[in-house]
């Protein structure tokens, strides 16, 4: 990346953290549903969301009255470049972890350039400190609400960035209607939180790493990326009344939801595909696929959704996030797999219920064959008649050492050790 990608600071910065926590209770003193951010009048509360996206996902997104997945707290902390606004909760539990949960953390950056603070909260190489201790660290901030957890495959939080440039900026700016090369470049550096020496980027490569940004409008773009998004604008911005104002609130409200959506579905899938990895470990292997078939339902009809919304943008930030994941294929590959197990538990319910009628054949029909023709020849004799019970034993025994009979032992061994 060259020297003027990205030089000064924006006339807008911002970025929103979201870290995994788990909760430790219903945050009562917290206000119920997400931040309600304000702009000309245009409030971002649950009802005006509500409105945005289908009724499916704003259940995921803000549950109900009876049953809130969703709290906030306006707080005004400012440390080294950050500033915090606000804190959120989102409760995204799985099976495994019922008292899973996201916060996200609201901050803006007066006055230090974004690059840099992204790099120091991506723990880039030189960058710096990580901005988020002292009063901004996470179990600060969260202390008796909820605990950080371990981030997994990330070892730093997932990072939303914005900025808007100004008139100098002409490295993110529209000249003669075209989008300079570099724009991209800068919007794949704010959304990997690096620059060139942290990630030299070959030219023939840039094509491929932006060729899925999402281009809002002529004003402004967004890309997102395994660990991070960013939001960049297009023209210089004007100040207080812009329409940047209203962009900010998008970021800030339905668009991070849209991730947040993202972000809850990778987090079931991966559960998911633990578990499916597991099947076989140990007996009870019925149990565990019917446990699965479960859960998968469960996430299918809470969490799994691709269409958000009418309205588009929302709509391609959660499938560009679930292009980095591969989640739609993997999902397939999870439903292909229980699918294999369901059909190989039912095959060996087959092989238990044949095995069962195979028990019954050999046992019933040398006793009933017996006494069938004891009482043709009207005898009653307990002699014969315990002679009779002798010869259906003998003849019992001798069918289970035939083929047949083998066979139908085998097979209820086989079915006890797999339900165990």
């Amino acid at each position: 990346m060259t020297a003027d990608v990205g030089s000064g600071v924006g006339l807008r910065q911002s970025v929103s953290l979201i870290i995994p926590v788990r909760l430790h209770a219903d945050p009562d003193v917290w206000a119920e549903g997400p931040i309600p951010f304000e702009v000309g009048g245009h409030r971002t509360d649950v009802g005006s969301r509500q409105t945005y996206f289908t009724p499916a996902a704003g259940r995921a997104l803000y549950g109900s009255p009876q049953r809130p997945r969703r709290w906030h707290l306006f707080v005004d902390v400012v440390h080294g470049p950050l500033h915090l606004h606000g804190l959120e909760i989102l409760r995204t539990p799985t099976e495994l972890h019922p008292h899973h949960a996201q916060a996200v953390l609201h901050l803006s950056v007066p006055s230090e350039r974004l690059l840099d603070v992204l790099r120091a909260l991506g723990g880039r190489a030189g960058a710096g400190p990580d901005p988020m201790d002292g009063p901004l660290a996470p179990d600060v901030l969260l202390a008796g609400v909820a605990s950080p957890m371990a981030l997994g495959a990330a070892t730093h939080p997932y990072t939303v960035a914005f900025l808007t440039p100004g008139p100098t900026e002409t490295a993110a700016l529209r000249s003669g209607g075209a989008l300079p090369e570099t724009a991209d470049r800068w919007l794949w550096a704010l959304a990997s939180r690096s620059n060139e020496a942290d990630f030299p980027t070959a030219p023939e490569q840039l094509p491929g790493q932006t060729e899925r940004a999402v281009r809002i409008s002529a004003d402004w773009s967004a890309l997102v990326l395994r660990h991070g998004a960013a939001f960049l604008g297009h023209r210089p911005d004007e100040g207080d009344g812009d329409f940047y104002d209203f962009a900010a609130l998008h970021v800030r409200s339905v668009y991070l939801d849209a991730l947040l959506l993202g972000i809850a579905q990778r987090d079931h899938i991966d559960e998911l595909t633990d578990g499916l990895s597991g099947v076989f470990d140990g007996p009870g292997l019925a149990r565990r696929v019917t446990e699965l078939e479960r859960d998968i339902a469960g996430f299918r009809s809470t969490y799994w959704r691709q269409h958000l919304t009418a309205h588009g943008p929302a709509n391609e930030l959660l499938l560009a996030y679930h292009e980095q994941y591969r989640l739609p294929a993997r999902f397939e590959e999870i439903l292909a797999e229980a699918a294999d197990y369901s059909r190989l538990v039912q095959t060996q319910d087959g092989q238990q219920i044949a095995g069962a009628l195979g028990v019954l054949t050999i046992l019933g029909l040398p006793l009933g064959t017996a006494l069938s023709i004891l009482q043709v020849l009207g005898d009653e004799d307990p002699r014969h008649l315990l002679l009779a019970l002798a010869v259906a034993f003998v003849a019992t025994a001798a069918a289970f050492t035939t083929r047949y009979g083998r066979l139908v032992l085998a097979s209820l061994r086989g079915s006890r050790t797999s339900d165990d």
